[in-house]
């Protein structure tokens, strides 16, 4: 039975806001197409025809334009093959200062859509005033040349949705995990090709400085959220002379394991249900009745469904994996959390609807059970070659009890993740070390309090590695801070885009 692993969960601010955001731009007057003219810088002669193409922007919505860049599939010998980049923009609405890049996350998302339809969302209007405002979808996502890994949706119904035999952790579970994975990576292969093994993050920040680029910009000028703040900082890394303003929202720790990256989003996930159920039971109609008493009996729903799945209306079954990420989603956004309580009074009573939405959103599955974007694919093909994993049985088994240890509610179901890259079709291709970026010019990097999905502490830890990071700290819940927490964030995010102004000190926001 085809069934996956719950894996990274390094969703960014597009990916999670798709069922509960979603806020559409303001309407600006249709534009005319036009070309975006590259800076003509010096590079090497394989590079030239790439550096210097001529971006044509065609009218693709309210206001908005789109086009195509084309990129070296493998940057090491461009003249192998060539992939496509899909870009969108909101024309600065006022006196222009140049482009701005957006990454929303994943890494998957699609930073084209999350422009194209929620621009609002991702950038304040003052940015939008002041920027081009680009959305993109990075190598092997969405509508850039794209990892595919299944030709009939049911196929990867049952692999995202599949329940695994036996329990978690046992021989029967790892076994059928391990034939899963391996079957998955053979069909990513199958059905993508050779790009498969292009799609790491130091081949997406080298497509980053040609967009830089092709649009004119001598300098880069980028807001990275979640998963974007490693693919920022890993361009600062490569290119800290190219780097103009960059704000990484969300931070990841560059130098940090697959295993702590788990390990740490495990408690963060477990603090942020344990804020939901302090709010909860503070109120008039929550499901629960003190906070231990809620986290017992969402451990014991865990337990259940493991046991006993229980089926949906469509022929589906709740089991572990798929409820997990129907309860993890809302806590990226405390604005969600009322669907919580939704959640676990109805699976209480054996419901399955709300389970089946929420889920259904964090993995972009449409009603007709079809997919809507190959974020899960990317995501998955993407990790497996910037993490180095092991697999050693014995090594796994220590990890998934401490992890269990560290979050009894969610750890338990996060651990054995050296099998979800064990037998992927290519190696990992990078050594996880801390980032400097020596000689750049100033980074902001924003870290939130309680964020689940992204830990405080991996945003001090960025902001002390990169010669030049700035750390805007937000105390609050959720996943990322700007344009979405509060005017201490968004002011010295916006002043830092527009007036070159850097915070002297954490402003404590």
């Amino acid at each position: 039975m085809r069934t996956r692993r719950i894996t990274a969960l390094l969703a960014g601010a597009g990916v999670v806001t798709l069922l509960l955001s979603g806020c559409m731009s303001w309407f600006l007057p249709p534009q005319p197409s036009t070309t975006s003219v590259p800076t003509g810088e010096q590079v090497d002669a394989d590079l030239a025809a790439f550096y210097g193409q001529v971006l044509v922007w065609r009218a693709c919505g309210d206001g908005m334009q789109c086009t195509t860049a084309t990129a070296p599939m493998n940057w090491e010998d461009p003249a192998q093959d060539s992939i496509e980049l899909a870009l969108v923009r909101q024309p600065a609405t006022g006196q222009r200062k140049g482009s701005l890049l957006i990454n929303p996350g994943g890494p998957g998302g699609s930073g084209y859509d999350f422009i194209l339809d929620s621009v609002d969302y991702a950038t304040s209007e003052r940015l939008q005033q002041s920027y081009d405002i680009v959305g993109f979808d990075p190598r092997g996502v969405g509508r850039s040349s794209a990892v595919s890994c299944y030709d009939d949706p049911a196929d990867f119904d049952e692999f995202t949705y599949g329940i695994a035999p036996g329990t978690t952790g046992s021989d029967e579970w790892l076994a059928a995990l391990e034939t899963s994975m391996e079957d998955f990576g053979r069909d990513c292969l199958e059905f993508t090709g050779p790009l498969l093994q292009y799609v790491d993050t130091i081949s997406a920040a080298r497509d980053l400085d040609l967009l830089r680029a092709v649009l004119g910009d001598v300098k880069l000028n980028y807001l990275g959220y979640s998963y974007g703040s490693y693919l920022g900082a890993t361009y600062a890394g490569l290119y800290p002379e190219k780097t103009g303003h960059l704000v990484l929202d969300g931070a990841l720790d560059p130098a940090t394991s697959d295993f702590d990256v788990t390990k740490t989003q495990a408690v963060g996930f477990e603090n942020a249900l344990t804020a939901y159920l302090t709010d909860c039971v503070a109120g008039s109609d929550c499901p629960f009745r003190g906070v231990e008493q809620g986290l017992t009996r969402i451990q014991n729903m865990f337990a259940s469904l493991e046991k006993s799945p229980l089926p949906a209306e469509d022929g589906r079954e709740l089991g572990v994996t798929t409820f997990f990420y129907a309860v993890i989603l809302p806590l990226y956004n405390q604005d969600n959390w009322p669907y919580l309580s939704q959640l676990f009074d109805e699976v209480a009573r054996g419901g399955t609807s709300t389970a089946f939405l929420l889920a259904d959103s964090y993995n972009e599955r449409n009603p007709d059970g079809t997919y809507s974007s190959n974020s899960n694919e990317a995501n998955i093909a993407i990790n497996c070659l910037d993490y180095a994993g092991q697999a050693d049985l014995e090594v796994m088994r220590r990890e998934a009890a401490e992890l269990a240890e560290a979050a009894p509610v969610f750890g338990t179901y996060m651990g054995y993740g050296g099998l979800t890259c064990e037998h992927w079709p290519f190696p990992s291709t990078r050594q996880r070390e801390a980032i400097r970026a020596a000689g750049s010019a100033d980074i902001l990097v924003l870290g939130t309090t309680n964020d689940p999905a992204t830990p405080y502490v991996w945003a001090q830890a960025l902001a002390d590695q990169l010669e030049n990071g700035h750390l805007i700290t937000y105390h609050g819940e959720g996943h990322t801070a700007y344009n979405k927490s509060n005017s201490c964030v968004d002011d010295a995010v916006d002043d830092y885009f527009i007036d070159d102004t850097v915070p002297q000190e954490d402003p404590d926001c």
